[in-house]
């Protein structure tokens, strides 16, 4: 199956920004740590908690789908905000790593509010690499 349910990837989106708001609210960032076990869990197994979570309680039948090839590009995209995010709290530079990690979260509410700004970095990414191929 090369495509995801909708509602998988809003389950995937809000329990991104609930970690990030919690981790900034209680200044914890292991909080992120564990944000980061849960996406770098999803892009290596494909299997996502939020999603496991989540599943009972949404219907998916006739739900729009998503290609999953997109998402693992943007999942990719977490993992390395969350990377940059904990790499700034390691070295003790606290607004690298809520800055890093609010910017996650940003994105992934614009993407529940109906942008995906990852999606947008995506098309990008293949417009240029179509162009660099047409010029060999």
């Amino acid at each position: 199956m090369n495509e995801i349910p909708e509602p998988y990837v809003k389950a995937n989106q809000v329990g991104i920004v609930l970690f990030v708001i919690i981790a900034s609210l209680f200044r914890e960032p292991y909080v992120l740590l564990l944000l980061w076990m849960i996406q770098i869990t999803g892009l290596i197994f494909g299997k996502n908690i939020f999603v496991i979570l989540a599943k009972p309680f949404l219907k998916v039948d006739s739900s729009p789908r998503q290609a999953k090839e997109l998402q693992r590009f943007n999942n990719v995209l977490a993992v390395i905000f969350l990377t940059g995010s904990l790499l700034g709290f390691l070295v003790q530079v606290n607004w690298l790593g809520y800055g890093f990690s609010w910017m996650l979260g940003l994105a992934a509410f614009a993407a529940i509010c109906g942008y995906c700004v990852g999606c947008t970095i995506y098309f990008q990414f293949k417009q240029y690499k179509a162009r660099a191929q047409r010029r060999l």
